[in-house]
């Protein structure tokens, strides 16, 4: 049994679940073709990135100086590795703090908690809270799967809230975080 970010309980073996091909090619059109670093990629992945992290490579502990970062991190707790999807958006953060990149995370909406609060609101730029109640993710490369158990959301930290919109608004309702 692995414990959800989102408060909700799952009973799963695979940590290969996969970024729905609809939001695989938003992601590359948001990105011009070119999506620099996928941190925790996996043997399934659809993504198309020019750098992947694959465990037993760890992601959380490689550079992040790429420019444009996706990111479908494990939405679990790795007791092992004594990691959470809170060490994943604060490694997004970091990412474009640190080294101005844009980066989109496919993520469980989860307001509440402080891993929102400290790396999303007071860091992030634009969310579009996804329509589809139960994303439906690949699961070893293929549909089919049932639905996440949670709401997801897209977060994108950057500065280019209107492309971010016109991509993604046909997926959910978008909103600027930042406030000026």
């Amino acid at each position: 049994m692995v414990k959800m970010s989102a408060g909700r309980n799952i009973n799963s073996q695979n940590k290969e679940w996969n970024t729905p091909h609809k939001y695989v090619v938003a992601i590359s059109d948001f990105f011009d073709g070119e999506i620099d670093l996928d941190p925790c990629s996996n043997r399934y992945s659809l993504i198309d990135a020019k750098k992947r992290y694959i465990l037993p490579q760890d992601g959380l502990l490689e550079s992040w100086d790429y420019d444009k970062i996706y990111v479908n991190p494990p939405y679990g707790s790795d007791k092992t590795r004594k990691t959470s999807i809170k060490c994943w958006l604060r490694k997004c953060s970091e990412a474009h703090e640190n080294h101005q990149s844009e980066v989109l995370a496919l993520v469980p909406v989860a307001t509440n908690t402080g891993h929102w609060k400290k790396y999303i609101f007071n860091k992030a730029k634009a969310i579009c809270f996804l329509y589809d109640t139960r994303l439906k993710f690949l699961i070893n490369g293929q549909e089919g799967g049932k639905g996440a158990p949670m709401a997801c959301c897209m977060v994108y930290w950057g500065n280019n809230f209107l492309k971010f919109k016109n991509i993604f608004s046909k997926f959910g309702f978008c909103v600027d975080i930042v406030i000026s």
